[in-house]
């Protein structure tokens, strides 16, 4: 293990200029070179940011950036789904943050939020061919309670909705 392997992420509040470009940016690029991907994923994410910037309560939906040496490294939303469920959206770890504790970091963050703003679960959203991603959500105690084929993004995917009772 080298020395940069060894730096620990920063997590902050998303709120400083370029975050919300950023987080649509890295998904759209990411994904379509990682999964071939076509651009109505990365309008799904930009929708996300813009509803969450256009209007969230603060006291009840956040979002966080992990940088790693000052820079953008991964991000992670937090929204209301109603009274007493969380939703954590549009977890990201850039390739730069893999393998250093980036993922596990920001989902810890996303449920100690929603655990502190009295949520009583969190659910998530995601597709099985998003293998770290998956490990990360167990890791934290989510359980997959749902799986279901759809075609999105251009591609034949299973999408899966996870459960963590807070």
């Amino acid at each position: 293990m080298n020395e940069t392997d060894q730096v620990r992420p920063v997590i902050r509040p998303l709120g400083e200029p370029g975050d919300l470009g950023w987080v649509v940016m890295a998904h759209g690029e990411g994904y379509s070179t990682e999964f071939g991907w076509d651009n109505s994923f990365e309008a799904l994410v930009a929708q996300i940011v813009a509803d969450y910037a256009a209007e969230h309560d603060p006291m009840r939906e956040a979002a966080w950036i992990a940088e790693i040496d000052g820079n953008r490294a991964g991000c992670i939303f937090c929204v209301a789904d109603d009274e007493t469920t969380a939703k954590l959206r549009i977890l990201l770890v850039h390739p730069d943050g893999r393998g250093r504790g980036v993922g596990g970091a920001l989902v810890d963050t996303c449920v100690d939020f929603a655990r502190a703003a009295g949520y009583r679960r969190i659910t998530l959203w995601t597709n099985d061919v998003l293998v770290s991603a998956r490990r990360i959500y167990q890791a934290a105690g989510f359980r997959l309670v749902e799986s279901d084929s759809h075609h999105s993004f251009g591609h034949d995917l299973v999408g899966q909705n996870w459960v963590l009772d807070l």
